[in-house]
């Protein structure tokens, strides 16, 4: 049987005041975790979360942080460590999205997308990554894009496809970094979800994917008994094909 018990453990998921973040931090409380809840402006958000967090049995914090910045990693990852303990599960979900064409984004947009995405990916893995190191055990799931995994494109999302595809190679190489270290990385890739700016006419299987659809694979993920695999991504897309685009 499938170990879904993750009693024990502390689990960052970024970005999780509000929306996949949220749903995904109260999955892992649900399954015995300590959470820290992490924001950046939503403070009254990430309190909720994080006092539903403790309704449902787990040990919760918030910890409020810029994650494209290293001195702010630095600071919500000691305020974890001095609360909940070290972090066993990191969960990086935070990333914006700019849904213009790539000649009308000006440089402060191109920067905030591929930072939020792809930079903040790296320094919170980054600095997760000594403590899992020395207890032998760790996960690591990043949120991506299903476009990324087909090499699809789009004239009005170079940044976010970009950061995206980014995320997807730094999975890989990480995983093959860590692969004797206990440590699993892999990603989850949804197309639209529920929370989406942005609705497609011809979305497969006829909606969006809920929370649920995505936060099963990272559950996944999370699991004691999924640690040979790493490098993995899994496409939350209900089967979309390129001739869909």
């Amino acid at each position: 049987m499938l170990d879904a018990d993750l009693s024990g453990r502390v689990a960052l998921v970024t970005g999780s005041a509000r929306g996949l973040g949220r749903e995904t931090a109260l999955a892992l409380a649900d399954r015995g975790a300590d959470v820290a809840i992490h924001y950046n402006t939503s403070d009254a958000a990430a309190a909720a979360t994080a006092a539903e967090a403790r309704d449902r049995g787990a040990a919760a914090t918030t910890v409020q942080g810029d994650v494209t910045d290293p001195d702010a990693v630095d600071a919500l990852f000691e305020a974890v460590e001095s609360t909940l303990g070290t972090v066993d599960l990191l969960v990086n979900n935070v990333g914006a999205f700019a849904p213009r064409h790539w000649s009308d984004i000006d440089v402060d947009a191109w920067r905030t997308v591929l930072d939020t995405n792809l930079t903040a990916t790296m320094l919170c893995s980054r600095r997760a990554l000594p403590a899992m190191r020395a207890s032998e055990w760790g996960r690591i799931v990043n949120v991506g894009y299903a476009s990324s995994e087909k090499g699809l494109v789009s004239p009005k999302n170079f940044p976010y496809f970009a950061a995206k595809a980014g995320v997807l190679m730094f999975t890989r190489m990480l995983a093959a970094d860590t692969q004797d270290d206990g440590i699993t990385v892999n990603a989850v890739s949804p197309y639209v979800i529920e929370n989406s700016d942005e609705f497609p006419e011809d979305l497969p299987r006829g909606r969006a994917a809920d929370f649920a659809d995505v936060i099963g694979p990272i559950v996944f993920f999370c699991r004691a008994d999924s640690d040979y695999l790493s490098g993995e991504n899994v496409e939350v897309d209900g089967g979309w094909l390129p001739e869909r685009v």
